[in-house]
């Protein structure tokens, strides 16, 4: 079996929705219907509005920690990096481990997104 889609609740669909745009649009995924986008495997995407109640996203909270998407090469890391620069939004500082170099954005509810090249 191979995963399917994967839902993420956001506090503001206005403030997440340019944001997971711009990156989702950068790594490959195309939007498919309102707030859905999939990749050309067949993985889709989901934003969803969270109930006002709930706590924002903690690094160790029980739930999505984060999502992880791999990059070819280092061209492909650095275009989404500047893409998303471009977009107005923030880049950290690529991050260096054995064997990858990673990019971990944080959408607006400060979950976070990782692009990674292994090396």
């Amino acid at each position: 079996m191979k995963l399917d889609h994967m839902v993420v609740l956001v506090r503001s669909l206005e403030t997440s929705l340019p944001w997971y745009a711009a990156l989702l649009d950068l790594i490959g995924f195309t939007k498919t219907r309102d707030h859905v986008w999939t990749s050309d495997d067949g993985l889709s995407i989901d934003l969803k509005q969270a109930k006002a109640s709930t706590s924002d996203y903690e690094r160790y909270a029980p739930g999505l920690n984060h999502l992880g998407f791999t990059a070819p090469d280092m061209a492909a890391l650095d275009a989404v990096r500047d893409g998303m620069a471009a977009a107005g939004f923030e880049v950290p500082e690529k991050q260096e481990f054995e064997g990858e170099t990673a990019t971990f954005f944080r959408d607006p509810e400060g979950m976070r997104v990782e692009v990674t090249v292994y090396n």
